[in-house]
């Protein structure tokens, strides 16, 4: 059923729209995704909780939906703006419409919105709590915008980790042990761990190290998630623990808490990175990966180096505005990788503690898979040891 719907920010702007799933109000912070395609994967996708997205891609929902496309049971996306939702959903895999989906799902989601118009107030002013539902509720929907709170000092990975720990088997024969941190694991990034022999233990966000150890893994992943990485403290004092003991590899908020755990800092972006298409550099080859990438805060490693940052000069963005290396209590961290939109820290390594992680998700699910040979490197310093 479509009625009139609406979307207010925390600045009091409203856009006008349809109201084509669940009903009710949400609120959570609006971000918006530049992909074309994998709506479904987004929508699942954990590190998403308390998040409204916004697609930039005009027409959403032409293929359907289906349980392949899965990267949770549920979605965990806090709502969903699109500009042409569609009513027809053609394709062999298909299970139902998208709207239908969310509806089922209960997440409240608007169409006919302008969300050309919306991106760009998001990209200039930033990401911020917004709240979306029927255009009736348009003066409640301004109250809740204001009211809702921002991502800034927020653990949500308790809202998404898992409650008791499981084992996901490998493809064919073991030839690993691998713990997985669960701070909102994707389902593809077991499937990329598990197809590279590994049997993979994944225990909740709060683990001790110690319980980690007494699995003895061969090495240990930390996953992505959602929110602020600086409440994790459970998480950062775990890995602390781990560093040196075992080899590890972080992606997403796994790079976040793996960089608080040797002694940097981390930030939030303005409007985060959310999206298939962002240019990532290696800053060691040279080479560009096109990522995928979800998340809104940035691991900064200047508060360890003894010069201060540069100015950010016009065009693409050099390595210079990453230190060629800084020192830790576990050793040097070189930054591997570098955004050439906004020339951000998208990896690093520990090499003297065999750590290294990166800001995006090699494991795409959605958008291209440049950057899957990741899980291979992984897997070798693995049956390296």
């Amino acid at each position: 059923m479509r009625t009139a719907g609406a979307l207010a920010l925390a600045d009091g702007t409203v856009f006008r729209g349809t109201a084509v799933a669940a009903g009710g109000i949400a609120t959570g912070e609006i971000v918006f995704n530049t992909a074309m395609t994998g709506y479904q994967e987004i929508a699942t996708d954990p590190s998403y909780a308390g998040q409204v997205v916004v697609m930039t891609a005009p027409h959403i929902g032409n293929y359907g939906t289906s349980r392949l496309d899965d990267q949770a049971p549920v979605p965990h996306c806090a709502g969903f703006v699109v500009r042409a939702m569609a009513r027809v959903a053609s394709n062999w895999r298909s299970e139902g419409s998208f709207a239908g989906w969310l509806a089922d799902h209960g997440v409240i989601a608007l169409s006919d919105v302008d969300t050309r118009r919306l991106t760009r107030h998001i990209r200039d002013h930033g990401a911020m709590p917004a709240a979306l539902g029927t255009d009736g509720m348009a003066a409640d929907l301004v109250a809740a915008a204001a009211a809702a709170p921002r991502m800034e000092g927020r653990d949500l990975t308790r809202l998404v980790t898992t409650d008791v720990p499981y084992v996901v088997g490998p493809e064919g024969t073991a030839r690993m042990r691998v713990v997985a941190y669960d701070f909102g694991i994707k389902r593809d990034i077991l499937a990329r761990l598990t197809g590279h022999g590994a049997e993979v233990h994944v225990v909740p966000a709060t683990t001790p190290a110690e319980d980690v150890l007494q699995l003895d893994p061969a090495g240990v992943f930390l996953s992505n998630g959602p929110g602020d990485p600086e409440p994790l403290t459970a998480a950062v004092a775990a890995v602390r623990r781990l560093l040196g003991k075992v080899p590890i590899f972080g992606i997403c908020l796994g790079q976040q808490v793996l960089g608080l755990a040797l002694g940097a800092s981390t930030s939030k972006l303005p409007f985060g990175h959310h999206g298939g298409n962002h240019p990532v550099r290696s800053l060691a080859e040279g080479t560009v990966d096109i990522t995928s990438q979800n998340h809104g805060f940035t691991v900064d490693l200047w508060p360890l180096a003894e010069g201060e940052q540069p100015p950010r000069p016009r065009g693409v963005p050099g390595p210079d505005l990453l230190p060629a290396a800084v020192d830790s209590e576990f050793g040097v961290i070189v930054p591997t990788h570098q955004n050439l939109n906004d020339g951000s820290l998208e990896g690093f390594e520990c090499p003297q503690v065999a750590a290294f992680s990166v800001q995006y998700h090699p494991e795409a699910a959605p958008g291209p898979n440049d950057a899957a040979r990741l899980f291979g490197r992984f897997a070798r310093v693995l049956e390296g040891r």
